[in-house]
């Protein structure tokens, strides 16, 4: 390990890294208890701790989290809904804002240096997300988090992981989920659901998965960038998916991975 000008300890990428810089997509439920409402400091640490294992292997890790623990805009939707649609999209990206702050707080108490970079200003609370800035921020070892979507409504924020991953050119997109994969339907629900080892995003688009929404898919198949479905709750998971090794599924141009 070494330290830059600044004090903040550089941890040199290990040889075992298949994906040397990731986006980790969570979602907002993810910090929840299992009612799936609210924050939960145990689900947090839980998690922020996986982060920090996987960060003390090298990798550089930005974080995208939704809100749907605090707000969706379905909550909105109806004849009777008070509020615009566009508006309830502003509303969840400020949810987003708030998980992303609890997760800073969880990273940095156990060491972490971590920088919340928002699409839509607030400076007395996060950084203005500026693409050379992120990405400085990473080199130097810190945990990024990407608040706010990218700033705009009617976009989910899988659309902002993939766009993201694009600009901070990101070897893969990380989709943290509750179950093991992609399944040929839902798991929790059927018991004889087929769990995919990989898929091309030709498959995805066939089938009708519910892997991310359709933007999202249409930007990563557009650009050949690969995203990795997984189960975070599944203790290391998140360094077995930086290390290549075979965990949950993998989804790219071809139908396994490079090297795989």
């Amino acid at each position: 390990m070494t330290q830059d000008a600044d004090g903040q300890t550089e941890v040199s990428p290990s040889s075992d890294l298949r994906y040397r810089r990731v986006i980790l997509k969570l979602s907002g439920e993810s910090l929840a208890d299992s009612g799936g409402r609210g924050i939960s400091g145990e689900e947090s640490g839980e998690i922020a701790r996986q982060i920090k294992a996987a960060h003390q292997s090298g990798c550089q890790i930005a974080i995208v989290i939704g809100g749907g623990n605090i707000l969706r805009g379905a909550q909105f939707s109806g004849r009777n809904a008070m509020v615009q649609e566009a508006t309830a999209h502003y509303m969840g990206m400020l949810a987003t804002v708030i998980n992303s702050l609890s997760m800073q707080d969880a990273l940095e108490s156990i060491g972490l240096q971590t920088r919340v970079m928002s699409a839509v200003p607030m400076e007395k609370i996060a950084e203005t997300f500026i693409r050379r800035r992120a990405i400085q921020h990473l080199e130097k070892g810190r945990v990024v988090i990407l608040a706010a979507g990218i700033g705009n409504p009617f976009v989910t924020t899988d659309t902002a992981a993939a766009q993201r991953a694009l600009e901070l050119d990101a070897d893969v997109v990380l989709k943290a989920t509750r179950v093991d994969g992609v399944y040929s339907d839902d798991p929790e629900k059927n018991p004889h659901a087929v769990l995919y080892e990989s898929l091309t995003y030709g498959e995805v688009i066939a089938k009708n998965l519910k892997v991310m929404d359709a933007t999202a898919i249409a930007l990563c198949n557009e650009h050949a960038k690969p995203i990795l479905v997984f189960n975070f709750k599944k203790d290391g998971n998140i360094v077995k998916a930086i290390q290549g090794e075979t965990v949950g599924t993998w989804i790219g141009t071809t139908k396994l991975p490079p090297h795989g």
